[in-house]
């Protein structure tokens, strides 16, 4: 009976989120903000010998995108748990799942997305050769979205805990392991290269395995977080 009102419920949340995170556009920008200081910062610290800096671009973008997209999760429900909007949406008659899924696709439209189309300019700055262009793309095409979505499970169960940043940290980043694993190889052999359609397709897997899986587990710890 509520299926045709399922896409409109969907819609609407992610337009909500969306509109949110323009008004408080200084607060979404700051993971690009983190992701390009880090970026810049490092050969700083470091050094900035061309080759050297070539061999470090594909981990220093995705640790760093990796960093910049966990900075965000803490507060992907936590805006909804204060001003109680979070308890309305697991009352709502609607899939909560799907509410979940359109949180997870407001949150990378805010924060992987820019990422993603951030990084070609650290990559140029970071010296990174031209033929790991396309794979630097797919990759954080790929597994930002994987990021929200296994980061939304941890920002699920931690919701309802005062500081619950360092919980949410320990919890979800040894599941980013193999995101960054797979990514950072598939640019690193692109820039040698090396065929990267192995990595590329693992990436697209664990996407569609995420978005599919994760928000019935988030809508499960939401509902625990309440309880």
């Amino acid at each position: 009976m509520n299926e045709p009102r399922m896409l409109p419920a969907f819609i609407g949340l992610l337009r909500r989120d969306l509109l949110l995170a323009y008004r408080a556009r200084g607060e979404a920008i700051n993971p690009l903000v983190f992701f390009v200081m880090v970026a810049c910062l490092f050969p700083l610290a470091t050094s900035a010998a061309p080759n050297l800096l070539r061999t470090l671009a594909p981990g220093v973008i995705w640790v760093t995108a990796l960093l910049a997209t966990l900075l965000s999760m803490d507060q992907l429900f936590r805006g909804d748990y204060e001003d109680g909007a979070l308890e309305q949406l697991v009352l709502s008659p609607q899939p909560l799942a799907l509410l979940a899924l359109a949180k997870i696709l407001a949150h990378w439209l805010v924060t992987g997305l820019p990422l993603t189309l951030t990084s070609p300019l650290l990559a140029m700055f970071l010296q990174l050769p031209d033929d790991a262009y396309p794979a630097l793309l797919l990759t954080l095409l790929f597994g930002t979205p994987v990021l929200s979505a296994i980061g939304s499970i941890g920002a699920a169960l931690t919701v309802s805990l005062r500081r619950g940043g360092i919980l949410l940290s320990l919890l979800i980043l040894p599941l980013y392991i193999p995101v960054l694993i797979f990514a950072a190889s598939a640019v690193d052999a692109a820039g040698h290269g090396l065929p990267v359609t192995g990595q590329l397709l693992l990436l697209a897997a664990l996407a569609v395995g995420a978005l599919t899986l994760a928000p019935l587990a988030t809508a499960a710890a939401l509902r625990i977080s309440l309880d």
